[in-house]
């Protein structure tokens, strides 16, 4: 048998295991999936934000020749009776009953053996509404008229949300409050009290792979392939709808071609399976582009922050208000709320806090998790707010940070003391890489050149539960059963790494099998940067079981369990290579839930994920133009299973979070998305990235996690925005408040700087 442990894959670069097949085309997407018989789903979707639907014409859509089903709701309760799903409320209809609630929802299903003939067949739907009053700002929803669900059906699925309850007759779907001290005392004690009002606009995943579900109906089973992020829920809810027990209900994925949040919990599952139902026929529904704009966003957000300093530079108080415009449908809006509510004091030591934080109901399209869970938008009001206080009081930014910073030892806002949370670390060598003490060029004539620092930190999803199994072969290969679902971040490699350590055996003899949860046991979901630390603490449990079980079966058959080769092990137990050692391993991080009155808790998440950021920019006074000539993005993500694949995680989510804060932007009128197309949603380019990008992990150790690693997926999105805009501001004296930070908006400041403000549209 092999030794314990081979020397040192955890900790190397080796490359993705699947990179061979994605450079060939040979892997697998539900894209290209074709069963025999299958019929095509086209969706027809409101044009109304909200409103009654009183009458649906599809006459002239049934006409049209290879036309093989229109499908209403009406059809749908006639196989699922109550079709309404979602992770946190049961609100999302699988399609529209009796009125819509925002532009974009679909309506009706053609399904036809072509896709362009069902296409061609929804067009000529034709639908009418009594059009009801809407609302679509997440601050006017606190106090609107137009109330977007008379009524709310908690979920009840996770355990943190057992109180969800919503707020009746409101559009509030959660509220969350944290209470520390006392806060208006301090801010009467302070030297100085700022107050800043911050907003985020509402954007897009853009996985370049769109959503995509098909279902095959069996005898009394049903098999979902789909693109999705959380093969186990799928399969719990889908089995909930239909009133089965779960082994009636197998769900299949391969690759994803991108998720970022977006394909998490049900999406197309529901509607692709009533269908399958109804038909008796496998059906595929696969959206455009476009229709990815009414499917999921990202929470816009409005902050309201409020702190109270020291004439020396401490932050004694600080209140924060934040307004998550949660679209139609909640999603997993109030779990945002709540997981990313009670870090919007910041990575900082403050004594007395204040905050509320509110999910709301708009009639936009829904908004859900999207890599950082609600970080980013919050990241953005703190620091920027943090850089305002710090030149108010003439004090340097980054020693400003270092005089506040939330240090290990210390309780954050919730009372859950900081451990294993590298932000003095992560600072300082935003600080280094920087150069922040030495000299800086800040340009000459219409260029003015700026440089400005972020840092931000995020608590992980807890309670979760993930399940592996190792299934070593008589040969000494090795199997890996997991429903972590790699999209593009390197999990199914970091897993067989973490294999391939404990049981000291190739990576290359170990095979990662893809979520099929016949075959595979239960993970919560891959979201919100948890597979390294939960799959991955499930994943050595399930490879030390195996392993100890190997080493008993050598010492029974009088075998030396250090130096004999595993093949011979078998052999001498069986006579024959022949029989399996199956380990199983399981993860659940201990968690105590937050008190609903006052937020705190003394165990609220597992581990503490840390980015930084530092940003140098170039900015054209003539035109507002701005060019980020250097982009440095540090992360405590402890020691990395593969450093390589840290690299080009942090590397990817910064540039998905320079999208967001330069260009992207969903635009609406009256509720409908006015730039649905990657024409006109402007998504960065190879000449929009700056040509110095660096990526570095700080000297860490997560004493949590496997092999003391811990996540990183969104690490790096967390303290780009505000690093851009604290440049921004260092350069040419302007304070952005509002996203995305558009030449328009930066020329606009400068006029108004000026004395010389432009006029609105």
């Amino acid at each position: 048998m092999a030794k314990a442990a081979q020397s040192g894959i955890v900790g190397r670069s080796i490359a993705r295991l699947e990179a061979g097949a994605k450079v060939t085309g040979r892997a697998e997407y539900v894209h290209n999936l074709r069963l025999p018989g299958m019929l095509h789903g086209k969706i027809f979707r409101s044009t109304v934000a909200h409103g009654r639907i009183r009458r649906i014409d599809a006459s002239a859509a049934r006409a049209l020749e290879g036309v093989h089903r229109i499908v209403t709701a009406e059809d749908i309760c006639k196989v699922i009776p109550n079709p309404h799903y979602g992770p946190a409320f049961h609100d999302q209809p699988i399609l529209a009953i009796d009125k819509v609630h925002h532009v974009g929802e679909p309506v009706a299903v053609v399904l036809a053996s072509d896709p362009h003939v069902a296409e061609e067949a929804a067009s000529q739907i034709v639908v009418e509404y009594e059009e009801l009053p809407a609302v679509f700002d997440e601050v006017e929803a606190m106090t609107s008229t137009a109330v977007v669900h008379e009524a709310l059906k908690p979920a009840g699925t996770f355990p943190d949300l057992k109180h969800l309850q919503g707020k009746k007759n409101t559009n509030i779907a959660l509220d969350y409050h944290l209470r520390r001290g006392d806060v208006e005392a301090a801010f009467k004690a302070a030297d100085q009290v700022f107050e800043h009002r911050f907003r985020t606009q509402q954007v897009l995943h853009v996985p370049l792979e769109p959503f995509v579900s098909a279902a095959e109906p069996g005898d009394a089973t049903l098999t979902i392939y789909t693109a999705s992020q959380s093969p186990s829920f799928v399969r719990i809810e889908i089995a909930r709808l239909l009133g089965w027990p779960e082994n009636k209900v197998r769900v299949k994925v391969p690759y994803l071609g991108g998720g970022f949040g977006a394909k998490l919990y049900i999406k197309l599952e529901a509607l692709v399976t009533a269908l399958a139902l109804l038909t008796r026929r496998p059906v595929k529904i696969a959206l455009t582009m476009e229709e990815q704009f009414y499917t999921l966003t990202k929470h816009a957000a409005t902050l309201r922050i409020k702190s109270g300093v020291t004439k020396d530079g401490r932050i004694t108080a600080r209140l924060c208000e934040v307004w998550w415009n949660g679209g139609a449908y909640a999603d997993i809006g109030p779990r945002v709320t709540q997981k990313s509510g009670f870090t919007a004091p910041g990575p900082y030591d403050i004594e007395n806090v204040h905050i509320d934080s509110y999910a709301l109901y708009t009639n936009l399209p829904p908004a859900g998790a999207l890599r950082g869970f609600g970080i980013p938008q919050l990241v953005w009001a703190y620091e920027g707010h943090t850089d305002i206080i710090a030149r108010a009081l003439k004090i340097d930014p980054v020693e400003f940070r270092r005089k506040n910073l939330l240090r290990n030892g210390r309780p954050q806002a919730t009372g859950t003391v900081m451990k294993d949370a590298a932000i003095d670390k992560v600072l300082e060598r935003v600080a280094a890489r920087m150069g922040w003490e030495k000299p800086f060029d800040r340009g000459s004539g219409t260029t003015r050149r700026g440089r400005g620092v972020a840092i931000g930190f995020k608590a992980s999803i807890s309670p979760t539960t993930s399940v592996a199994i190792v299934n070593l072969y008589a040969d000494g290969s090795c199997a890996l059963y997991s429903s972590t679902v790699d999209m593009g971040q390197g999990s199914d490699t970091a897993m067989a790494q973490i294999v391939s350590e404990v049981l000291g055996i190739p990576i290359e003899v170990i095979t990662v099998v893809h979520p099929d949860t016949d075959v595979t046991p239960y993970d919560m979901a891959t979201l919100g940067s948890r597979s390294t630390y939960h799959m991955g603490n499930a994943v050595r449990r399930a490879a030390e079981d195996a392993r100890d079980k190997l080493m008993a079966m050598a010492r029974e058959v009088g075998l030396s369990a250090e130096t004999t080769p595993i093949p011979d092990v078998f052999r001498k137990k069986y006579g024959m290579q022949a029989g399996n050692i199956v380990g199983t391993g399981s993860f659940i991080p201990t968690y105590t839930p937050t008190d609903h009155e006052t937020g705190q808790s003394d165990n609220v998440t597992p581990f503490w994920m840390v980015g930084g950021t530092g940003a140098e920019v170039e900015v054209d006074t003539e035109t507002g133009q701005v060019r980020v000539a250097r982009l440095i993005n540090v992360a405590d993500v402890g020691t990395p299973i593969n450093p390589r694949i840290v690299e080009t995680q942090l590397s990817g989510a910064a540039i998905m979070q320079l999208g967001f804060t330069m260009s992207e932007q969903m635009t609406f009128s009256a509720g409908q998305c006015t730039n649905a197309s990657l024409a006109a949603y402007k998504i960065p380019g190879m000449l929009d990235i700056p040509v110095a990008v660096e990526n570095e992990a700080v000297d860490s150790m997560e004493h949590g996690g496997p092999f003391g690693a811990k996540g990183v997926g969104e690490t790096g999105t967390f303290g780009v925005s505000p690093a851009i805009a604290n440049a921004i501001d260092d350069a040419v004296g302007v304070r952005l408040t509002s996203l995305p930070l558009t030449a328009e908006a930066v020329y606009r400041a400068l006029r108004e700087k000026q004395g010389k403000p432009l006029q609105n549209d």
